[in-house]
């Protein structure tokens, strides 16, 4: 489908299409198998300018949007869940900064960020507090110009590589949710520390670590809006950061599905190719459609975002819900096809369906979409 792309969106697209085939896809099987972080993807990826594809002129960026960063995150992840999601991680570390920050921290970290100098990451999930965000227990005490962080994060993506952390924690328990506020940590601050690099399923090429405070003490200019907003900003920046989740899982899919198609021309059955046969055709032509109107749902999205439109949470969630069950769906469907060898690592599809599980459960699961878009949608008939 024609989706009216402008030149620079066009631009980005095939900019990172090519990067996908001709640096990420090669070595996409390596860092699965190894879990090896890929910097030298991460310096090519730099030098194309695509780090600030979603940031502002003024902070060294290419002044697009979220639409942008989505075209070069589907890209991406055609070649490969695990490494996109470096890149794309990134962005979710900003975009507290981006939303709420002020004109000193965004002069002070987007610019490195932008230009791939530095990589970024947003700490939110523990142990006791994944779906119900509200249950942190990372405190930041306030003495003097500082405040002093404690507690642990769980699975962050980038935990370790990335420089810039956003993270969320309870400056006064007795207020609950609307007690936690945001700050921005350094890597190399003393007192954060990182723990080990976990076994993952999927997307191995990711880097997925706890981040650990212990009397971690940073200056109050670290602040993001102000306390009490720490909620307020992760939610808002996941009503940002949801499309690039889908745009992971439409590239996942598509990526899967392209596999499917070549192989299917390829293999013989009873004296025929297996995409002579109706059954193959069927799953072809569905995986297909649903690939497509994930992308589409996606893409509106984004559009929504960069928009400016501020009661996004719904679309936003449905995005996201939408693309990441279907990334599951088509996957799987991809190694169907393949049949026996899809079973096995000698060939590609098998890699992206273990990548397609997380889009499902990371930035909030799909089951805390679907009351993300219940509860939006019952608040939207009060106001009928």
């Amino acid at each position: 489908m024609d989706y009216l792309l402008t030149e620079q969106q066009i631009m980005i697209r095939d900019l990172a299409r090519q990067i996908a085939q001709e640096k990420i896809a090669p070595v996409a099987a390596h860092h699965d198998e190894t879990g090896e972080f890929p910097w030298g993807i991460m310096k090519i990826i730099a030098e194309s300018d695509l780090f600030g594809v979603f940031i502002e002129e003024k902070y060294g960026g290419t002044g697009g949007g979220v639409m942008d960063l989505v075209l070069a995150t589907e890209e991406f992840s055609k070649a490969c869940g695990g490494i996109a999601v470096c890149y794309a991680a990134t962005a979710l570390g900003a975009f507290p900064i981006i939303l709420y920050g002020s004109e000193e921290q965004k002069k002070k970290y987007l610019p490195d960020i932008a230009k791939g100098k530095k990589l970024a990451a947003f700490g939110l999930t523990e142990a006791g507090a994944g779906s119900d965000a509200g249950a942190i227990a990372t405190t930041a005490k306030k003495s003097g110009d500082h405040y002093i962080l404690n507690g642990t994060k769980q699975w962050i993506t980038n935990g370790g590589e990335a420089e810039v952390y956003t993270v969320v924690a309870i400056t006064d328990k007795t207020k609950g949710s609307r007690g936690a506020s945001a700050f921005i940590v350094e890597k190399g601050t003393p007192g954060f520390e990182f723990g080990k690099k976990e076994n993952k399923m999927g997307i191995r090429a990711s880097a997925t670590r706890e981040l650990v405070f212990n009397d971690c003490k940073i200056p109050k200019e670290n602040l993001i809006a102000k306390e009490g907003y720490g909620f307020i900003v992760a939610m808002k920046t996941f009503d940002q950061s949801r499309p690039g989740i889908g745009a992971q899982a439409v590239g996942i899919a598509q990526g899967a599905l392209d596999h499917a198609i070549k192989y299917a021309k390829e293999r013989v059955q009873f004296e025929k190719p297996i995409s002579s046969f109706q059954g193959v055709q069927f799953m072809l032509a569905d995986m297909s459609t649903q690939v497509e109107a994930a992308r589409a749902l996606v893409y509106a999205t984004a559009r929504m975002v960069d928009a400016g439109i501020k009661d996004i949470s719904r679309a936003s969630a449905q995005a996201k819900l939408f693309a990441s069950d279907m990334c599951m769906k088509v996957t799987t469907d991809a190694v169907q096809i393949f049949g026996g060898y899809g079973y096995m690592k000698e060939y590609p599809v098998e890699k992206y369906m273990r990548d397609a599980k997380i889009t499902q459960i990371y930035e909030g699961t799909n089951q805390i979409q679907r009351g993300v878009i219940a509860s939006n949608l019952i608040k939207e008939s009060l106001k009928k």
